[in-house]
C-alpha cells in the first residue's frame, strides 16, 4: 500500500504523462495551463478525468498529511475539501499570459487551506 506522499508522486506522474500537450513550468512544476487543460477535458476524456482525479486527490491527501504531521500549529476550523470546481476557482486568478509558467499546486493548496480556515504563516 502506498503512503500519502507516494500517492502525490503517482498523481503527478500521471498528470505529466496525460497532459503532454500542455507544458510544465520551466522548473518542472505542474502548470496552471496543465490543470486547466485537464479540467476542460475531464468531462469528455476518461484519461483526463482519471488524471485530474489522481492529481487533486494526491494534492489534497498530501496537504492533509502535512497538516496532521505539523506540530504546534492550530487545527483548521473546517474540513479540508478539494474538487474540480474548487481547483478551477483557485487557479482562475492566474493570468492567462503566464499560465504555462505559473505553478498550479501552490494556488490550489493555498485556496484549500484558506477555505478550511487554516492559519498559515505568510
Amino acid at each position: 500500500m502506498l503512503d500519502r506522499p507516494a500517492h502525490a508522486i503517482c498523481a503527478l506522474l500521471l498528470l505529466a504523462t496525460a497532459a503532454q500537450a500542455q507544458p510544465s513550468t520551466s522548473r518542472g512544476q505542474i502548470s496552471v495551463a496543465q490543470v486547466r487543460a485537464m479540467l476542460d477535458q475531464a468531462a469528455t476524456n476518461p484519461t483526463a478525468r482519471q488524471t485530474l482525479t489522481a492529481y487533486l486527490a494526491g494534492s489534497g491527501e498530501t496537504a492533509g498529511w502535512l497538516l496532521d504531521s505539523a506540530r504546534g500549529l492550530p487545527p483548521c476550523t473546517r474540513r479540508l475539501t478539494l474538487d474540480a470546481q474548487q481547483a478551477r476557482d483557485a487557479i482562475a486568478t492566474a493570468p492567462a499570459t503566464a499560465a504555462a509558467e505559473t505553478p498550479a499546486t501552490p494556488l490550489i493548496i493555498r485556496d484549500m487551506l484558506r477555505r478550511a480556515g487554516c492559519r498559515l504563516a505568510e
